[in-house]
């Protein structure tokens, strides 16, 4: 008979969740010690970083609590789950134990004025046709709008809407419903400025079950399609667009090889530079003025959610993936941002053999994924003083690390989980630069 502590966790959480809400078989095992890491050929170079020894699926906020509360008991690390569709490993078991896959709590409980909530595993593009049924519409959704609410909380930062409102920690979130680990866990009710602490951490000061967002009213918003001769003329006018009220949800553009490497469409010609935006009816107008005086024209303006949702998915960093689709194994990015990549585009292109950069505009600079070449992780670190020398902002997308107010975090973990069982490998002091941020 196994008397492990695993094999004990194993036999309690079978009684709680049933046969179904729980597995130890190898394949499911290996998937759940999966994410999007794959992105970073850094990362990548390192794999596999962890095994799941076991895996449980709770299918709602209370039995996530329920869940937590065994593990700890049995003193197994707890690695939380979304869909796995973050980039950078956050969701991967380093410490072996349990995984706690969420994706069955998905609940979406209450629509209100002004808010939604749901549980940890409700998809974002889910939150966003229920808000849209009542009339309103969520602050942000990620690129991967498929990606679970609890995921993007704790992973995620940003994406279509964050042109307005900033990133996940800029007010978006209501409240929380959180699971510390704690023998005796139960779900912890917290709102405003108390629930931010848990956002963007990756789980490893409490693990969030149930959200509550932002919404706001319902606008008429267009699907529209450029294209230019050249990045410079696409890039030179990315900015105005971005500024134009009511505030676009998302202006992003990319020169001809990143463009090539988007999905096929009639608005996106070939070898033309494209820039794609989700803007309120009422600018297209103004738009369009904008993008002809720069040379460029006007491909296509679409209505509907669908038309939002698939430039949506070709913004922030899903033109990287679909360039390493294109060509495989050939590229990295990193994240980067500041007024220099418009203004000095082309030093900015040069800090990499085969620079390219996706740009979007933002609520504040714009910012970008820079695409290089890969040959080593040393080149790419290399890369980061030059950045900065440029008056360009950046952030690390080859590593793990809670970057995000980790003091803060760590004087909370030190309460909420004592025996740092949440996440382990991320809390830690980096070995890496994980950014530096321009003024």
């Amino acid at each position: 008979m196994n008397d492990s502590p695993i094999a004990a966790l194993e036999a309690e959480l079978r009684e709680l969740l049933g046969d179904r809400g729980v597995s130890v078989e190898l394949l499911a095992r290996q998937r759940a010690s999966t994410d999007g890491a794959h992105l970073s050929p850094v990362i990548k170079e390192q794999l596999p970083l962890g095994l799941a020894e076991l895996v449980a699926y709770p299918a709602s906020a209370e039995l996530i609590a329920a869940t937590v509360a065994a593990s700890v008991r049995h003193g197994i690390p707890i690695t939380p789950r979304g869909k796995g569709t973050g980039n950078y490993g956050q969701a991967i078991p380093m410490a072996g134990g349990l995984v706690l896959d969420m994706s069955r709590a998905r609940a979406i409980t209450e629509v209100g004025d002004g808010f939604i909530t749901a549980e940890a595993g409700a998809s974002m593009s889910a939150l966003e046709r229920a808000a849209n049924e009542a009339g309103q519409q969520i602050l942000m959704y990620p690129s991967t709008a498929n990606s679970s609410v609890g995921g993007f909380l704790s992973g995620g930062s940003g994406g279509t809407g964050s042109i307005k409102h900033g990133s996940n920690s800029d007010g978006f979130v209501a409240a929380l419903d959180v699971v510390h680990a704690v023998a005796d866990a139960s779900l912890v009710h917290v709102a405003g400025e108390a629930a931010q602490p848990y956002v963007h951490t990756y789980g490893t000061a409490g693990i969030i079950a149930r959200a509550t967002v932002v919404t706001e009213p319902l606008q008429d918003w267009r699907g529209f399609f450029a294209s230019f001769d050249t990045f410079e003329h696409a890039i030179s006018v990315i900015r105005e667009i971005g500024r134009l009220e009511p505030i676009p949800r998302l202006v992003s553009a990319d020169l001809a090889t990143l463009a090539n490497a988007l999905p096929p469409d009639p608005a996106i010609p070939t070898d033309r530079a494209s820039l794609r935006a989700i803007l309120d009816v009422s600018t297209v107008a103004a738009a369009t003025a904008l993008v002809e005086a720069a040379g460029g024209r006007v491909e296509d303006v679409r209505e509907g959610a669908q038309a939002s949702m698939q430039i949506s998915m070709m913004s922030y960093n899903h033109p990287i993936e679909f360039l390493q689709k294109a060509y495989p194994d050939r590229y990295f990015h990193v994240e980067v941002s500041g007024d220099a990549l418009v203004d000095r585009i082309d030093e900015v292109h040069a800090v990499y053999p085969g620079g390219m950069l996706h740009i979007e505009a933002q609520h504040r600079v714009p910012i970008g994924m820079l695409a290089g070449v890969y040959s080593s992780a040393a080149e790419v670190f290399a890369g980061f003083d030059k950045l900065t020398a440029l008056g360009v902002g950046y952030h690390n997308p080859h590593q793990w690390f809670v970057d995000f107010e980790p003091e803060r975090t760590a004087a909370l973990a030190a309460t909420t989980d004592p025996q740092r069982l949440l996440n382990p490998g991320k809390l830690v002091t980096p070995s890496v630069s994980t950014g530096a941020k321009v003024s």
